[in-house]
């Protein structure tokens, strides 16, 4: 299988709630996504992993995804060891991305942090054709996909590069609504968390402004690069 874009989370609602925007743009492009949740966010304070798995089906839907995967490592307690970047290079063999999309490296929650250098860790190893893996049972080839950027959470960085994605602002919103459990409900008795007030749907748009205003557009995405990133052509650039 081979794909343009493969998102990887730490949650289930990282990918959507950090880079939304960008996947429904890409997905009306006729671009090929997956997207690698890495836990079932069951130490989540509100809902459940049951409900977040359903909730996971519908943002799929309206993204439409080639394929959703859930690794199942323990929320709040995966470490970077062998057994996990064995598991994340698995996948990145088997959609073999053009491009990878992956946590913050910096953020509010330890489990974003350590996704980042989880993913990034495998994407490189997944390249070196000394590390033998196979998935459902059949040998892998070795794969490096070409770039790897990591998107931007709840803490502000400043972006090595941003994506307009205007248009797609407001659907964006939706899609994240998919995962209602984890925001705003007038009528929950569940404890409040730092996603669930209910300025948070406000933050988020506030923050893709912040990100757009600098390239002269309503709303963007930003995102972070761990290499120095090159082009054939300055005029790429304007």
């Amino acid at each position: 299988m081979s794909v343009d874009i493969l998102a990887f989370g730490a949650h289930p609602d990282d990918v959507e709630i950090s880079c939304g925007g960008t996947l429904l743009r890409y997905r009306d492009e006729g671009k090929r996504i997956a997207l690698v949740d890495l836990t079932q966010g069951e130490l989540g304070t509100r809902g459940s992993a049951q409900l977040r798995m359903q909730e996971c089906e519908a943002s799929s839907q309206k993204l439409r995804l080639v394929d959703r995967v859930n690794l199942k490592m323990p929320d709040g307690f995966f470490e970077e060891n062998d057994t996990n970047l064995r598991l994340i290079i698995q996948e990145i063999r088997h959609f073999r991305p053009r491009l990878i999309l992956a946590n913050s490296v910096n953020d509010r929650h330890p489990d974003h942090g350590r996704a980042a250098q989880l993913v990034a860790r495998a994407a490189f190893l997944s390249g070196l054709p000394k590390i033998e893996t196979e998935r459902n049972g059949e040998p892998q080839i070795a794969y490096r996909a070409p770039q790897i950027l990591h998107y931007i959470q709840d803490m502000y960085l400043e972006p090595d590069v941003v994506f307009d994605v205007s248009p797609y602002a407001d659907e964006k919103m939706e899609l994240v609504r998919c995962f209602s459990s984890q925001f705003y409900n007038p009528a929950s008795e569940e404890p409040e968390t730092p996603i669930s007030n209910e300025h948070f749907f406000a933050f988020m748009k506030g923050r893709m402004m912040q990100y757009g205003r600098p390239i002269g557009v309503a709303y963007a995405e930003g995102f972070t690069l761990n290499r120095v990133f090159g082009v054939d052509d300055l005029f790429h650039l304007i």
